[in-house]
């Protein structure tokens, strides 16, 4: 059919059509071609310029457009927002002659989605009609920060919560392990007639901080018949395992079906990190066998557990098979696992080796830190000097070289050299994080420091460490 025999609705047709099967460039065609183009044309080949990440070609567009309607504002401020262009998204914003709730909200999701949460906040408080989805961008972005006052001042100002105004508030004190607040957060959305849904109850896992917090949060999870889905069941291991009961860990995956690669690594680093490190490399077989490949994290866990149970040959096959077999680039944790492997079996000539010979920018201070612990264990101090001096300057800021090095001139006896350290430590500003223990009582965990004398229970924990806890410590030797 001859161009002059198309009537306007057949180009737009064309155009939208080539637009929405992502043939930019064909809908480019169609639309040069078309002797009167309307709005309609021209808004879908701007948003099909957005969607497809050419905003520069969809901005030359909307610039000699003849006539600009909210829809073409509205796609092409999003898509300058989406590129963090800030600037050019908040000029256009301003110089448009009528704004929408759309509008409006665009700008504060977008401004608040790259961090700009003051100025976010800025357009927010100008919003005569608010929708949920701005209520939502601000208090996702103060729970981003960890701004959890803020964001909770916005949640209680609202009329109107949907499914994600509620994650986002839970999520937010997960993230800070504000435990009681995630549980006061759950139990108000479930009175307020919400059904909460896959990341409602991993969020709320995600804020336990103890056992007991896991245990409640499993029996609402099982109550509300989420423990079967897989995302929730990983979380559970993951939390089980953090909490330390590696037995609860187990059941929940032994009682999971639909395993994923997820679900094998969270059992297998469960395994790796409580000194399991036979039943790790179990499941890591069947893993294997049911034709899950592992990823970079599975390959941590694996890696430990050959340290944790001096499986030499293992754990260099495994660090081998990385790249050669999976295609895995390794990453430095990887080098650290082999390196604590070679270093625990005395191999230290052999994990200087790796060292030596690893990119230089996979060389980090978890690296060198594995490689000093295995000259401590051996003695091999002239190796450690030179590691040492390479630690501390890789992380400056960081105690945790001085300390790793500092500990071993002290267990050799080269005290000139720990009192060096301490003073570089203080010349530099460095200041040892002090060690802390923590307990669980009642469902509330207390954190103890070193040196701690703070406790309001103090008096009474300390007559029961002196009257009964040493006493019996010391009949145990």
């Amino acid at each position: 059919m001859p161009d002059s025999e198309k009537n306007v609705i057949t180009w737009t047709n064309m155009i939208t059509g080539f637009a929405r099967n992502g043939l930019v460039d064909e809908a480019r065609v169609a639309f040069d071609r078309m002797p009167l183009k309307n709005v309609v044309a021209w808004t879908s080949m701007i948003k099909a310029y957005v969607e497809t990440d050419r905003v520069d070609e969809a901005f030359a567009l909307f610039r000699v457009m003849p006539e600009h309607n909210p829809y073409a504002w509205n796609i092409m401020i999003s898509g300058l927002l989406n590129k963090n262009r800030v600037d050019e998204a908040n000029e256009l914003f301003d110089s448009m002659l009528w704004r929408n709730a759309i509008s409006w909200t665009i700008m504060v999701t977008g401004l608040a989605r790259n961090g700009m949460t003051e100025l976010a906040r800025k357009y927010f408080d100008q919003m005569l009609n608010k929708d949920v989805p701005a209520w939502n961008a601000m208090i996702t972005a103060y729970a981003d920060e960890g701004r959890m006052v803020e964001a909770g001042e916005l949640f209680n100002m609202m009329s109107k919560r949907d499914i994600i105004t509620w994650n986002t508030m839970i999520g937010g004190y997960s993230m800070g392990r504000h435990e009681d607040e995630a549980f006061r957060h759950f139990d108000l959305m479930l009175q307020s007639g919400i059904r909460p849904n896959e990341s409602s109850v991993t969020n709320l896992l995600s804020s336990c901080g103890g056992i007991m917090g896991v245990l409640q949060a499993h029996g609402l999870i099982a109550r509300l018949g989420f423990e079967m889905l897989t995302s929730v069941a990983n979380a559970l291991i993951t939390m089980y395992h953090r909490s330390g009961d590696v037995i609860s860990a187990r059941i929940a995956f032994q009682n999971l079906d639909a395993k994923d690669v997820v679900t094998w690594t969270a059992i297998i680093l469960a395994y790796s990190n409580h000194g399991y490190g036979i039943e790790a490399l179990q499941a890591f077989a069947q893993m294997l066998r049911l034709g899950h490949n592992p990823d970079e994290v599975t390959f941590v866990g694996v890696l430990s557990a050959c340290s944790h149970a001096g499986f030499v040959k293992k754990g260099r096959m495994l660090f081998d098979s990385i790249k050669r077999g999976y295609g895995i680039e390794p990453t430095a944790e990887h080098y650290s696992c082999l390196v604590d492997i070679l270093g625990r079996a005395g191999l230290v000539k052999e994990a200087v080796e790796v060292v030596d010979e690893m990119p230089r920018d996979k060389c980090d201070g978890a690296v060198l830190g594995a490689l000093i612990g295995a000259c401590r264990l051996l003695g091999a101090d002239r190796v450690a000097d030179h590691i040492g001096d390479e630690l501390i300057e890789l992380e400056p800021a960081s105690s945790g070289g001085y300390v790793l090095l500092a500990n071993l001139y002290a267990a050799s006896g080269k005290w000139d050299k720990v009192s060096q350290l301490r003073r570089k430590m203080k010349e530099r500003e460095v200041r040892k994080v002090p060690g802390f223990s923590q307990i669980e009582v009642n469902g509330k965990t207390h954190v103890f420091l070193v040196g701690d004398r703070a406790h309001p229970q103090l008096k009474e924990i300390y007559k029961f460490l002196n009257e009964k806890l040493i006493p019996e410590m010391k009949s145990l030797r």
